[in-house]
């Protein structure tokens, strides 16, 4: 599957509604040429890489910042 992917989007500090189009706009991009099969290898990969940080974190004894909270 390691052809040229396109380059991911800029997501702002904010994350606003652009920024979710941008980044669906970038998940049709990549997956309108790959194949059923290519698609499932794409999300096992970054299942794999998901899980091997998080591992590492816990292994590290690090945890991840509070969310930012947002004030309706």
């Amino acid at each position: 599957m390691k052809k040229d992917l396109p380059p991911p989007p800029e997501i702002s500090d904010d994350f606003t509604l652009e920024d979710i189009r941008k980044i669906r706009d970038y998940h049709y991009e990549l997956f309108k040429t790959m194949t059923w099969e290519e698609q499932k290898q794409y999300y096992h990969e970054g299942y794999l890489r998901a899980m091997k940080e998080m591992a590492e974190l816990k292994a590290s004894g690090k945890t991840f910042p509070p969310p930012k909270r947002i004030e309706v």
